[in-house]
């Protein structure tokens, strides 16, 4: 089975630096391998484990992602080799762009069996680059996948819903958007991560994808919220007194 997992590599939250004026900056900020990404790529090294196969990590983003420090930690991970889109058209793309530069990049490869998304991403998470993903390829798209079972032509899934869980059969080729519960993404080994140097890397642009339309959307500006001042008012008593003092307060502040 030959696996497609796209990862999506963003700049790190905890180097998202706010200035004064509530504009964002990112010039420092280390780029990481997705959290929501780290699941769906273990789970296509499982299922290449359990049925065989070979596995490719794909990406798509602006020169950010190629840097030597990423490429090994996707992987290290377990795929067996890596696909990199990488131009400056795509900062800023939106889900219709990424979708349509993937789906370029999985037909270009040929022979792929199964395309695995997460659930989102964890820059922006609208949940939409795997199922537009999907379509464009014209093949089966399924998002909320919490459990994979490898048959030798086909998969058993199940997708969690709101309040039930569907079992579903899937034939190939698919694609699937995995949730983050589906397992729990392996940490390299000192072994892994030597591998890691000796895999395959593959650094492609638009022009090799033969151009994807530009992104529609315009971002005007990115500012973090405001901070809210707060009175750290705590209210004792059971829930009726407590209540009634919140009433109180609420009333005071002219808020009701």
């Amino acid at each position: 089975m030959n696996i497609v997992v796209c990862v999506k590599l963003v700049p790190d939250p905890e180097d998202i630096e706010v200035k004064a004026d509530g504009s964002i900056s990112l010039e420092k900020a280390e780029w990481i391998i997705g959290d929501y990404d780290l699941q769906a790529i273990e789970a296509g090294v499982q299922l290449a484990e359990a049925v065989g196969g070979k596995v490719i990590a794909l990406s798509a983003g602006p020169v950010q992602i190629n840097n030597s420090k990423l490429k090994k930690d996707v992987l290290s991970r377990g795929p067996d080799e890596l696909i990199l889109v990488v131009d400056e058209a795509l900062r800023g793309a939106d889900t219709s762009m990424t979708a349509q530069t993937l789906r370029r990049a999985v037909e270009k490869l040929g022979g792929i069996d199964l395309v695995i998304c997460g659930e989102g991403s964890a820059d922006l998470y609208f949940q939409q680059v795997g199922l537009q993903l999907g379509e464009r390829l014209g093949w089966l798209s399924l998002n909320a996948i919490s459990k994979i079972t490898a048959l030798a032509d086909r998969l058993i899934v199940e997708r969690s819903l709101e309040d039930e869980v569907e079992v579903l059969e899937v034939d190939l080729p698919a694609q699937i958007s995995v949730t983050t519960d589906i397992n729990q993404s392996r940490l390299p080994t000192m072994k892994m991560i030597l591998m890691a140097s000796k895999k395959t890397v593959t650094e492609w642009s638009l022009a090799d994808l033969d151009g994807v339309p530009e992104s529609r959307i315009q971002v005007l500006s990115v500012k973090a919220p405001r901070k809210a001042h707060r009175k750290q008012i705590r209210i004792p008593g059971n829930a009726e007194e407590a209540a009634q003092a919140l009433v109180g307060y609420l009333s005071k502040d002219g808020v009701i």
